[in-house]
């Protein structure tokens, strides 16, 4: 192929990428309203209230992009998804965004075609068992039904374990999260296996938490995170540098409490781009130069959001852990605003 017709596909298909990209932020803005996939209903991470208002450390990244969109965190709709639903929802365009305790793995990214933005939430598979069972170890689970998601890597991370170490089961499968703990309480599978922040949250709920025990292992690795569709880099942009605006926030101290002072000026160049009152990020994104700061007002920043709705004083009573920003130990780490 000569070297013009070789540029004028090049130009096509960056013409068609383009418009691809452009429509989904075109599509937000026109709908005045967000599609955001969740789960179907997980305590701490997403759930709505009495009121059927949704709240959650997932529904928190939803809120903080509607608000760096629109302008508004509550020009959201919230989608329920399950293990198996969540895919089709977004590939099909049903949701603009899951945010929903989804682990990033190399066949996600690749063959079904997502991009992660970032992760949200570093996690791993653990197990639940009634304190009564008396078992210490999840190798002492030899012969255990197991409740189990299906459409999940859970499946697989299960598998692979117990093959490792020769142990057998038997899976009971399910669908959601609701229905796995129905059937973990009603005696009808021995252990409740998923990751380990989804079995803190879902034993927060139970009427004895003490008499649920998380054993030990966690036997494998799951970076929970929010994902889009290949070929909307605008938009991947757009839900990457949200969340990035979160834990940034966190690591210089700009708070929900603080920011309106903040953003009359600083005298930190990073807050300040990254607050709109110098540079031009917000133009970069095609968004207006407050969007940071509207995303970050519509919960807190991102240990705001953690604190309030997982962390250690709440039911669920997670520690931050691997979660702690890098300066404190921890993995959660955003690139500058620059």
């Amino acid at each position: 192929m000569n070297k013009s017709v070789l540029l004028g596909a090049m130009t096509v298909a960056g013409l068609a990428a383009g418009a691809a990209a452009a429509g989904t932020l075109d599509d937000v803005k026109a709908r005045g309203t967000l599609n955001c996939g969740v789960s179907t209903g997980l305590t701490g991470f997403a759930a709505p209230d009495a009121n059927g208002v949704w709240d959650g450390f997932d529904v928190g990244v939803c809120r903080a992009v509607a608000a760096a969109v629109l302008g508004d965190p509550m020009a959201v709709e919230f989608v329920p998804t399950t293990g198996q639903t969540r895919f089709t929802a977004l590939a099909s365009g049903e949701v603009d965004v899951l945010a929903r305790n989804t682990t990033w793995t190399f066949s996600r990214d690749v063959d079904l075609k997502f991009t992660f933005v970032g992760v949200n939430y570093y996690d791993g598979q653990g197990f639940m068992v009634p304190r009564e069972l008396g078992v210490s170890s999840a190798k002492d689970l030899d012969g255990a039904t197991v409740c189990i998601q299906t459409g999940t890597t859970t499946e697989l991370n299960l598998a692979d374990y117990f093959r490792v170490n020769n142990i057998s089961y038997e899976p009971v499968p399910i669908e959601t999260n609701a229905e796995a703990q129905q059937q973990y309480l009603a005696g009808a599978c021995d252990v409740y296996t998923t990751d380990a922040s989804g079995l803190a949250a879902t034993r927060a709920t139970f009427e004895a938490p003490g008499d649920h025990v998380l054993l030990p292992e966690i036997v494998s690795k799951e970076p929970l995170g929010p994902l889009v569709r290949h070929g909307d880099n605008e938009w991947g942009d757009i839900v990457r540098w949200t969340l990035n605006a979160l834990i940034t926030a966190e690591e210089l101290g700009v708070t929900s409490a603080n920011i309106e002072e903040l953003s009359a000026g600083t005298n930190n160049p990073e807050i300040n781009r990254m607050l709109g009152t110098e540079g031009e990020l917000g133009a970069m994104l095609g968004l207006e130069a407050d969007w940071a700061k509207n995303a970050i007002m519509a919960g807190g920043n991102y240990g705001e959001l953690f604190e309030k709705n997982i962390g250690e004083n709440t039911p669920i009573g997670l520690a931050r852990g691997l979660n702690a920003q890098w300066t404190d130990g921890g993995l959660i780490y955003s690139p500058p605003f620059r």
